[in-house]
């Protein structure tokens, strides 16, 4: 099936304790290109999670972002207490207040409120294998999700590019049929022009015919429609195999449209003429489409 470039994906997996939310987005790039962004604890699963896109999506740019919370209910930061440091301000207070020879009270208030026995710190660190587990599984959830958008609009736009390709199959049709009268008018018209000007002068016909000959090599076109019709049976095939055709379907917009300006360089009839604009014309418009398939 056809892709398009531009998608968006979004998927959630659950614990007792976290949730992990992965979002994608993908646009038009030449080639792929990855940006991720994980949280600093799990930085050391980015090269797995570039795979699991690499393997996924062949073309675009495509964002992915990965955020792990908290559920409700479940706290959002750890209380750390630092008994020995709670002891060594005890021994201070207790120390001082024996050498003023000062009664000791020592409240639990008040250790508690000294810098450092309480602490606010992350939640302990998901197991990396763990951490994976749930992230790979959100992770092609979403890309799926993404895929699914792509695939919609990919169909849109293949069905856009085989109306296309029948236009212009039109059009070869058209320039086909209307070679060989070209060619002749050419001909007839190259032949009184020599007449006109030698006049009443003897002609040499073998000479005439060489010249006429040369001239129709010049502009015959047949060479050409036969590789525009072979580059149009190509285009079909890839639009019917479907899959990553973006650049393979670059690179034939690109000769069909080097044949068909060859074409329009040669023509000395109007019609010919008018059926190569009309090619070029449809040609950038398939080319336009094809900028937005993976």
């Amino acid at each position: 099936m056809i892709r398009s470039m531009t998608g968006f994906g979004r998927a959630q997996v659950s614990t007792e304790r976290v949730a992990v939310s992965v979002e994608v987005r993908s646009v038009n790039h030449r080639h792929l290109d990855v940006a991720l962004k994980l949280p600093r604890a799990l930085s050391m699963l980015e090269p797995g999670a570039r795979r699991a896109i690499q393997a996924m999506v062949h073309r675009g740019r495509v964002d992915a972002s990965v955020s792990v919370t908290p559920l409700p209910g479940e706290p959002t930061q750890r209380v750390s207490l630092d008994t020995p440091l709670a002891g060594a301000y005890l021994d201070a207070r207790r120390r001082l207040a024996d050498e003023l020879e000062l009664p000791m009270a020592s409240p639990l208030e008040w250790v508690l409120d000294q810098p450092g026995v309480l602490r606010l710190e992350e939640p302990d660190p998901l197991d990396e294998v763990a951490a994976w587990s749930l992230i790979e599984g959100a992770l092609t959830r979403a890309l799926g999700d993404l895929i699914e958008r792509r695939e919609a609009e990919g169909e849109t736009l293949g069905a856009a590019l085989r109306d296309l390709h029948e236009a212009l199959m039109s059009e070869v049709d058209r320039m086909t049929a209307r070679a060989p009268a070209a060619l002749a008018r050419r001909q007839d018209r190259f032949r009184e022009r020599l007449t006109t000007l030698l006049g009443s002068h003897s002609i040499d016909e073998a000479r005439v015919l060489t010249e006429v000959a040369a001239y129709a090599e010049r502009t015959d076109i047949e060479e050409e429609l036969t590789r525009l019709s072979a580059h149009l049976g190509q285009l079909a095939l890839r639009l019917k195999e479907g899959g990553p055709v973006g650049r393979p379907l670059d690179f034939l917009i690109q000769e069909l449209n080097r044949e068909v300006n060859t074409i329009a360089s040669k023509a000395d009839d109007l019609d010919l003429s008018q059926s190569a604009l009309g090619a070029k014309a449809i040609l950038e418009k398939m080319r336009e489409q094809v900028q937005n398939l993976e």
